[in-house]
């Protein structure tokens, strides 16, 4: 069983809980949430690496790896960033709030803010919808889910299905993101639940890859933010363990399908977008620059404003992947096509039928495929289109 994004419920693993009120910091939706897990669950995460972190950035990463965590709770409107030390105490105060209603100690809460930058939070309207938060959780993630958006027009929840050696055990994901989506270690907030028994350096070399796989790999403007986590929370309630390397290679290869799924969902829903960008670059002679090149073709506004406008313009791409530092002898050798139409072949122009790829431009995802003929290595980005709706929403963001 795959659930994915637009499914209206998504079911969590066994042992977890989640759920999501209106605090009254928002003047609709819910802006506040709690992840439960009734067994203490192995706890670990990847984090910004902008040297401007966020309170809760800060606190987590003081956690974390974890054997004991309990609950993760998450506010949005305010990202309690650049707070200074009473953000750090607000931020406190909010774990030991979730942590006196279920019954733990306060270092067993992981906290998430996503917002404003600059504004501290308002903890007492916080504090005093904890006992709500707690008591409306459920087995589905998508009042958790609605409760960490902030300029997202969706949420964005897949759960699979993954049959083991020993039995089945469920991957659940949820995240948000739309704007200042450019990662330096995961991006946005990202939150990965099983109920798989999972070692903890196992978890954490886990999340690390798939991190650098998925939300890695995706760009909406550029921006890394202050407020950048992803958590994976293993609470081995399923009772089935990864009992060999076919169970280790099945699980990892899930973990890394949900990541990607949620994280070409953010791409997907940036703000002021209508395009998802994909770029496939293949037969690179280094994984590094692969990866490299085809992040930097997703961030360029020449290169994402293009495919907005509808236009063929490969000459943004060639010159982005120099820029990226692609080697002359590659750029000669490669092939580029944008929707499978070829338009550049062994360093020179192919003749196209530019209507036909204007037309086939009018998609609501764009592929890229560049083939460096150079190598063995491969690598794919996702991004988004860059339109006037984006500087609106930037500019009405306060």
């Amino acid at each position: 069983m795959t659930t994915g994004p637009g499914i209206s419920r998504t079911p969590l693993p066994k042992g977890f809980k989640a759920g999501g009120v209106n605090s009254g910091v928002r003047r609709y939706r819910p802006d506040y949430g709690v992840l439960i897990s009734e067994p203490e669950a192995v706890g670990v995460g990847v984090f910004t690496r902008n040297e401007c972190k966020a309170a809760p950035i800060q606190y987590c990463m003081g956690l974390l790896p974890s054997k004991h965590v309990r609950a993760i709770v998450t506010n949005s409107g305010q990202a309690n960033a650049a707070t200074g030390e009473e953000g750090r105490e607000k931020n406190w105060r909010m774990a030991l709030s979730i942590a006196k209603v279920i019954g733990c100690l306060p270092h067993q809460v992981l906290t998430a803010s996503t917002g404003v930058i600059g504004k501290q939070i308002e903890i007492e309207k916080l504090e005093a919808c904890a006992s709500e938060v707690v008591e409306k959780a459920t087995d589905f993630g998508e009042t958790f889910a609605l409760a960490i958006l902030t300029t997202d027009l969706v949420p964005k929840t897949i759960a699979q299905d993954v049959k083991l050696s020993n039995g089945t055990v469920r991957i659940t994901g949820i995240c948000k993101g739309s704007g200042m989506i450019h990662p330096n270690m995961g991006t946005m907030l990202g939150y990965l639940l099983t109920d798989a028994i999972l070692p903890t350096a196992v978890a954490q070399d886990f999340v690390r890859k798939a991190a650098d796989v998925s939300f890695n790999m995706i760009s909406v403007d550029g921006d890394s933010s202050t407020n950048d986590c992803v958590f994976l929370l293993a609470n081995g309630a399923s009772g089935v363990p990864l009992a060999n390397d076919d169970d280790y290679r099945i699980f990892q290869d899930a973990l890394f399908n949900v990541s990607k799924i949620l994280a070409q969902a953010i791409a997907r829903d940036g703000e002021g977008a209508s395009k998802l960008i994909q770029v496939d670059i293949r037969h690179c002679g280094d994984e590094a620059l692969a990866r490299k090149a085809a992040r930097g073709v997703t961030v360029s506004p020449l290169i994402k404003t293009a495919i907005h406008g509808e236009d063929p313009n490969w000459g943004r791409i060639l010159a982005r992947l120099g820029a990226e530092g692609i080697p002359a002898a590659s750029l000669d050798r490669m092939t580029l096509k944008i929707q499978d139409h070829l338009l550049f072949e062994n360093g020179a122009p192919v003749e196209f039928d530019k209507t036909a790829v204007r037309s086939s431009l009018r998609s609501d995802t764009v592929v890229i495929d560049i083939d460096l003929r150079s190598g063995i290595e491969s690598a794919t980005a996702w991004g988004c289109d860059l339109s006037k709706r984006y500087v609106d929403i930037n500019t009405d963001y306060n």
